[in-house]
């Protein structure tokens, strides 16, 4: 019962576990968050990759809120700002199953989308870890498979798109930053796609777009995740008003947003590539977009 003191206790030592812990790549396996400290104490930042470098002698005069800032980017238990189901009547934050078509399961009451400081485990620090460690338990391959899967790990690149931004105001130097597994692809992209939950989409979007978007994130706000990634026959989408340049082409794709991108997978963008993926092929034939094959094989006529 996990609302019995004698359960949960455990819940709370494995969870301060994870908190005064960071995961050390060198010796692959987690350690205490202090010798972390010292290490920064001795040399600074020197050898991590933190986009503010300090010296040990910064580290030393920054503030103790300061210095915990930074740790939380090293802490396998940290706080940090996501979107959630947030339900004013109930006063509480839902999981997608207590959702249903846009409002509480317990209730009726009606549920928005809204960004709040969260805590999070950091996984994906050991993630290879964890899929080494599958080759030496003695599970089912079934069982090792969902694992797998679970831990989804994926191999790709990051790829930026300038944005052009003679429209926007303070849109100078934007990039949209996408994560794909078949960079070849790009040259099939012939538009961008960026979650209506996003503050990208807000930046991205035009005054000439401004009514159709927030028309189209109002209508989002009351759709949990579950039924947006579910969603398959009805597509929906607002153009905002951008355009991207391919890295590779220079060619200018249009901005779209729309609700099968999600602003907690990736880095809440896309590059579409239609020919390529059913559901940008389903976005493209929808709205009239370019459906350029880039990969042989197929027939584009009817499918991606």
């Amino acid at each position: 019962q996990t609302c019995n003191p004698d359960y949960y206790k455990w819940t709370q030592w494995i969870f301060l576990q994870l908190f005064n812990s960071w995961y050390n790549l060198e010796i692959d396996k987690a350690e205490s968050i202090e010798a972390l400290v010292e290490k920064f104490k001795a040399q600074g930042s020197k050898g991590f990759e933190i986009e503010n470098g300090f010296s040990a002698e910064e580290w030393n005069g920054f503030s103790e809120e300061e210095q915990e800032n930074v740790l939380q980017g090293f802490r396998l238990a940290y706080l940090a700002y996501s979107e959630v189901n947030w339900c004013e009547a109930l006063g509480t934050v839902l999981a997608n199953d207590e959702v249903i078509n846009g409002v509480s399961e317990r209730g009726g009451h009606p549920v928005t989308k809204k960004k709040m400081r969260q805590w999070f485990l950091r996984i994906t620090a050991y993630a290879e870890r964890l899929l080494n460690g599958l080759n030496q338990v003695d599970f089912p391959e079934p069982l090792k498979e969902m694992q797998r899967n679970w831990i989804g790990k994926s191999e790709g690149a990051a790829l930026k798109f300038k944005v052009k931004c003679e429209k926007l105001k303070g849109g100078q130097n934007l990039e949209l930053e996408v994560f794909t597994t078949r960079p070849d692809t790009i040259f099939g992209s012939t538009f961008m796609v960026v979650a209506p939950e996003s503050e990208l989409t807000q930046l991205l979007t035009t005054e000439e777009q401004r009514a159709e978007i927030d028309k189209y994130v109002n209508y989002v706000q009351s759709r949990s995740e579950r039924d947006r990634l579910a969603e398959v026959k009805k597509v929906t989408g607002a153009f905002t008003g951008s355009y991207a340049i391919n890295p590779f082409t220079n060619e200018e794709v249009p901005i779209w947003t729309s609700e099968y991108v999600l602003a907690s997978y990736g880095t809440g963008a896309i590059m579409a590539v239609p020919a390529h993926d059913s559901r940008d092929y389903a976005f493209a034939k929808k709205f009239n977009l370019p459906i350029r094959e880039v990969v042989a094989g197929g027939d584009i006529s009817t499918e991606s």
